[in-house]
């Protein structure tokens, strides 16, 4: 069989090589390739319009960065078997493999108390049972389950390379400069002791840079108020779905009402819950069919639905008049909700319930460094190991957890 060896040229970080069959294999599954249908940032697009990139590439740019980890682990003589870095570079390549179209929405509306982590074990699951057990390992370092710890926090923790891809990808398609990190110097600093990743002492400015970046990075575009809003207005488009298949009980296409894909319709009609998710399960098969498209398309077709409130948000979504956001003080009094629904009720012809979808209240939030999970940690030329928080002179433990939040009210413009 002829070795199938690639070569993919990236906007990014240039031409990323795929080294062997198996990584291959896994990158043709249809899984995988599902994700090429997927944004990598969601709604972003709706306030910069670059941010069109999907998560395969931000998949198969976390999968270079872990090729060139392991490369530069290995000049310090860190032990790392060929079976461990394909291993590894598997586990990373689909790390995301669960997300669902625009990020973390269904989570919020069609599926209950499922996370897209759990559905990426599942799919990853499927997957080495498809590859005939050749993914064990790369799942034994996902979990966390596998000897060298160091594996797993390349894959997740403060410092990986999930974080540097997305970070370095996502500052080139949006343009904003403020989140470009320095992920070669940053691998090139990384050294391993008793089984943790630490930084040389020389990388400890790109270490603060990162951080910085983190946090410019969620605020300036991940929690952009606007991409805020334009997903609490899809958020609110879904859950008047959900409601109104939950009444209806049948697929009613002839009235224009609901017409969406097979995949969406099996999650509007039926209550999905984490108990009906499997390895073999149809809610598995299904969910792997759903992408950006069908929600789109849906909501498309919903701009004809006799159902006042789905059309509304339907149209006013897919022409850019999104919810208009407003930060608030504090948490919204039940009389002010209650003023709200009058008011909807009052100007669209809609009862108090139905007005209810026409606003969002909601709470941005972010931190930076938490010191509850993994530390970064800094390697001085003595042997000393220390904290970012200590060692940093610009940083300081306070200022790296403070958890800033922004509450908001989002409206549907009148």
């Amino acid at each position: 069989m002829a070795n199938k060896r690639k070569i993919i040229n990236d906007p990014v970080f240039g031409f990323l090589s795929i080294p062997n069959d198996l990584i291959y294999d896994v990158l043709q599954h249809p899984y995988v390739q599902r994700l090429n249908r997927i944004r990598q940032l969601g709604l972003s697009y709706l306030v910069y319009p670059g941010a069109t990139h999907s998560r395969f590439g931000h998949s198969l740019g976390a999968m270079h960065l872990m090729q060139e980890a392991i490369r530069s682990l290995r000049l310090k003589d860190v032990e790392i078997t060929e079976q461990e870095e394909t291993a590894a570079m598997i586990a990373i390549l689909l790390h995301d493999i669960g997300h669902g179209p625009f990020s973390h929405v269904l989570e919020h509306t069609i599926v209950d108390g499922v996370t897209h982590e759990d559905i990426s074990l599942l799919m990853m699951l499927r997957i080495n049972e498809d590859l005939h057990g050749q993914l064990d390992t790369a799942i034994a370092i996902f979990k966390n389950e596998y000897p060298k710890h160091f594996l797993h926090q390349l894959i997740s923790s403060q410092l990986d390379v999930d974080r540097m891809d997305y970070l370095c990808r996502d500052s080139f398609f949006t343009g904003v400069q403020e989140g470009r990190v320095a992920s070669e110097r940053l691998l090139k600093m990384l050294d391993v002791r008793d089984d943790k990743l630490v930084v040389q002492i020389k990388g400890i400015y790109s270490v603060e840079k990162f951080l910085v970046a983190r946090r410019l990075m969620y605020w300036q575009v991940y929690l952009h108020k606007t991409s805020v809003a334009a997903e609490q207005h899809l958020i609110k488009i879904l859950s008047r779905a959900k409601e109104l298949a939950r009444e209806s009980g049948e697929w009613r296409v002839e009235s224009g009402e609901l017409f969406c894909s097979p995949a969406l319709r099996y999650f509007l009609y039926q209550n999905v819950t984490f108990a009906d998710f499997g390895v073999h399960s149809e809610a598995l098969e299904q969910y792997a069919l759903l992408d950006d498209n069908d929600v789109l398309s849906a909501i498309k077709a919903w701009i004809s639905s006799e159902d006042k409130v789905l059309s509304a948000l339907s149209k006013s979504f897919i022409n850019r008049q999104l919810f208009r956001g407003e930060l608030l003080d504090a948490p919204l009094t039940d009389a002010q909700k209650k003023e709200l629904n009058q008011t909807y009720a009052k100007a669209l012809g809609l009862t108090e319930e139905e007005a209810q979808y026409m606003w969002s209240e909601h709470v941005s939030t972010s931190n930076t460094y938490s010191e509850k999970a993994d530390s970064i940690d800094i390697l001085y030329s003595d042997g000393r190991v220390r904290d970012i928080a200590e060692a940093s002179e610009i940083l300081d433990l306070e200022s790296l957890t403070r958890k800033p939040t922004k509450r908001y009210i989002f409206k549907y413009r009148i």
